[in-house]
């Protein structure tokens, strides 16, 4: 998620998996990508539905980003695609329908799912304190993990400011684009700033939250973040795109190229680097899609616990402004529809790479977006490359699936 242009051109550190399980990820996803049934698909074209889905891809595009690929679950179970642009400006081959990219803020669903698999379990609390399982980690300059909780963390009413290395020019890019981070050493460099506010008192976007919280996970249950998102969420489902990179700073093929729009005006290939985020994940419009569909469908946790993630409060004023009407759960962003009701799902950015996601409250319908250029060269850009991507969402889910 980015909040403003600055934020849009430095490389967020975010949700995904982890660089020392990333070789057990892809060969424990071997065995589920054989036995995945193939997903009838329907490429855009004349119908209402996938017209409009390629109009609102192409608009996208018109805007300056390069490649578009978007994905679309009707209401009556068929699947949607349609892409736009180009994957390489330099060769100009067409954007991979099935193109994996860094999913950055969106595996912050994913890690809440797991905290609250393990709340279901009775091995965690949403009321724990940080101190609790991480005694230590989270103090100095007003910080406190004594009066922090688990929910805080996952809700991001934390307080807990980010202090996030990153570029703002093509030259840092350079320089830093294969710097490798640890959990810890992002922790830490945020305990050297005080806190936005007392905890539960607030609300405010907290990547360096989500880090503790996945450092609470690993204690919790003695084993690496990486790995219980691929035993409890990707094996389960299926999803054979869905990697972690560690350290790589390559991606799977095929993949679309990924584009930096910088506040210079220049347009930069930022495709090769090594995650900001220690537990970034790797994936595709249709593993998104066949996950939020599954989790707000009651598929991966009981329904008190759903209705935990689900319980929301409002966001920051700033954030208001990208979201309107929006609200915050546990990992999950709740939005409202242009046609009535809400819809529900995790937006990312990383470098390059941008993500939207929407799925409607009984997890039937829903829309994935990638974007493979961040257009970070103005506010205004950022916002109406924002817009577009949420008029693609809404539009899909509240068409009639016919």
């Amino acid at each position: 998620m980015r909040l403003n242009s600055r934020n849009v051109s430095r490389r967020r550190v975010v949700l995904a998996a982890a660089a020392g399980l990333a070789a057990l990820t892809v060969s424990g996803l071997n065995a589920a990508e054989a036995a995945e049934p193939a997903e009838p698909t329907k490429r855009a074209g004349k119908g209402s539905a996938a017209a409009g889905l390629q109009r609102d891809a192409d608009a996208i595009h018109a805007l300056g980003v390069t490649g578009v690929q978007a994905r679309v679950t009707t209401s009556d179970g068929r699947h949607l695609v349609a892409t736009s642009g180009v994957a390489d400006r330099a060769t100009g081959r067409p954007v991979p329908p099935d193109g994996r990219f860094r999913i950055a803020s969106t595996r912050k669903a994913f890690e809440a799912t797991v905290a609250l698999q393990l709340v279901a379990e009775r091995r965690l609390s949403l009321d724990d304190t940080v101190e609790r399982w991480l005694p230590g980690v989270v103090r100095g300059n007003g910080n406190d993990g004594r009066r922090i909780t688990v929910r805080q963390l996952l809700q991001n009413s934390s307080g807990i400011r980010d202090d996030l290395p990153g570029y703002l020019t093509p030259e840092e890019y350079l320089q830093q684009r294969y710097d490798v981070y640890t959990r810890e050493q992002l922790v830490a460099r945020a305990m050297n700033h005080p806190p936005e506010f007392p905890p539960g008192t607030g609300w405010s976007y907290s990547n360096t939250g989500f880090l503790v919280a996945g450092m609470i996970i690993e204690r919790v249950t003695g084993r690496s973040l990486q790995q219980e998102v691929t035993d409890r969420i990707v094996r389960p489902l299926g999803l054979r795109h869905t990697t972690s990179p560690g350290a790589s700073p390559t991606l799977p093929r095929p993949h679309a190229q990924a584009y930096q729009l910088f506040e210079t005006g220049e347009l930069v290939d930022v495709t090769e680097q090594v995650p900001g985020d220690p537990d970034s994940i790797v994936s595709s419009t249709r593993d998104l899609d066949r996950f939020f569909r599954a989790l707000l469908g009651g598929g991966l946790l009981p329904p008190a616990r759903l209705a935990d993630m689900k319980r929301t409060v409002p966001v920051s004023a700033d954030v208001e402004q990208i979201w309107p009407g929006g609200r915050y759960g546990l990992g999950l962003a709740r939005r409202p529809l242009p046609c009535g009701g809400v819809y529900w799902g995790h937006d990312g950015g990383d470098a390059g790479y941008i993500t939207g996601t929407g799925v409607s409250d009984d997890g039937r319908r829903s829309a994935v977006v990638s974007m493979s250029t961040a257009l970070g060269d103005s506010q205004e850009h950022y916002l109406q490359q924002q817009r577009a991507a949420d008029t693609l969402i809404q539009n899909a889910l509240c068409g009639s699936g016919k």
